[in-house]
């Protein structure tokens, strides 16, 4: 069973940067396709990003597409996700989460593992 930690949110001002970070254990991260989602207050959880066990396999939500980028490293067991020209909208909650059946999805059912969230700010 794995164990997932998020890092890295905080508050910033439209169009900064930040990096996320989720440091992954108890597991064998290779195993894991990985993902974000990210939820606001009152919405649904929406999907962020996914990265395939390889790494080879990219997927993004179609609002951050273009200003986020996933990736990972397996020496590290790490996954991070850089955000730039951040958004107002893209204020939430933003989870890690990790999925052992082996595809890389868009959907948070197929995920099994989950962080505890960091909270990204970002202010008009």
């Amino acid at each position: 069973q794995v164990q997932l930690v998020e890092s890295g949110g905080g508050l910033v001002q439209t169009g900064d940067s930040l990096r996320l970070s989720c440091a992954a254990s108890g597991g064998a991260f290779s195993n894991y396709a990985m993902a974000w989602f990210r939820q606001a207050p009152g919405k649904e959880r929406e999907f962020v990003s996914a990265i395939s066990r390889g790494g080879a396999i990219k997927y993004y939500g179609d609002s951050v597409k273009g200003r986020l980028t996933i990736s990972r490293d397996t020496a590290k067991n790490t996954v991070a996700l850089q955000m730039n020209s951040l958004k107002p909208e893209d204020t939430a909650v933003y989870y890690c989460a990790a999925s052992s059946y082996g595809g890389t999805s868009r959907e948070a059912s197929l995920y099994n593992y989950w962080g505890q969230g960091t909270q990204v700010t970002v202010s008009s």
